[in-house]
């Protein structure tokens, strides 16, 4: 893409895609391993995704189209730091890593550490990102997304990861806002803990705090304020949609 674009020059490619490494997904130890080769076509089709994290699967399966999805990789996607994307803000949500290794070794990053900007990401110059690392959430967690998309890409996308007792926060949300701005951005939900999901005035403070969590980007899919709307509604569908999944 950076290159039919014009923004990047290169003298030499390697295909990385045919090493079987790269194209592995196991489950092991509580933590969903993914290779950064895996494409968002397999992804949304795996049973082993579906069944540790089936909200990230479901979000797979809407990323942007069918021929991209074929095409396109896990690690591809994070490592561009495209804004308008929808993983990087499920995966800094869950608490994701990725695992990055270069002629000093390895180490591994979290996603929102990982992603310092728009196409913008701590990868050395002699790093490749080859996996994402995903804690299974606890079975009493919940995991929405949801997001307002034109075309292929998203202009909003709202994550929330959450453990609900009783109806109320166990503790507070966590709340990660994508593509608004030029990089997924966590919300300050401190305030929510022990809230009550179900309620209106819940939703209205999780909506504010991912509004002011967020310096939307005005293009051609909308005004800054416009976006910044758009953050409060969706922070509130999500909710919506995590108390629903709790009932």
């Amino acid at each position: 893409m950076a290159m039919k674009m014009g923004v990047l020059r290169t003298r030499h490619l390697i295909d990385v895609k045919p090493i079987e490494a790269l194209r592995e997904i196991r489950l092991a130890g509580g933590t969903l391993t993914i290779g950064a080769g895996v494409t968002h076509w397999v992804l949304e089709r795996d049973r082993t995704v579906a069944g540790a994290i089936p909200a990230f699967s479901e979000m797979e399966h809407n990323v942007a189209n069918v021929r991209v999805r074929a095409a396109g990789t896990l690690g591809g996607n994070i490592a561009f730091a495209e804004p308008h994307a929808d993983p990087p803000t499920l995966l800094a949500a869950l608490g994701a890593r990725v695992v990055l290794e270069g002629s000093s070794g390895r180490r591994a990053l979290a996603v929102d550490e990982f992603i310092t900007g728009m196409y913008q990401t701590a990868l050395g110059s002699d790093e490749v990102l080859v996996a994402v690392e995903i804690p299974v959430p606890a079975r009493a967690t919940r995991v929405a997304y949801t997001k307002f998309q034109i075309l292929e890409r998203p202009s909003v996308g709202v994550a929330i990861v959450a453990s609900l007792r009783e109806g109320r926060f166990a503790d507070a949300p966590t709340v990660v806002v994508g593509a608004a701005d030029e990089m997924p951005r966590r919300a300050d939900t401190r305030d929510l803990a022990g809230a009550d999901a179900r309620a209106a005035d819940t939703a209205h403070a999780l909506g504010a705090a991912a509004q002011r969590a967020v310096e939307p980007v005005g293009d051609l899919a909308g005004s800054a304020e416009y976006k910044r709307h758009l953050v409060g509604v969706f922070a509130r569908r999500t909710l919506a949609s995590l108390v629903a999944q709790a009932a």
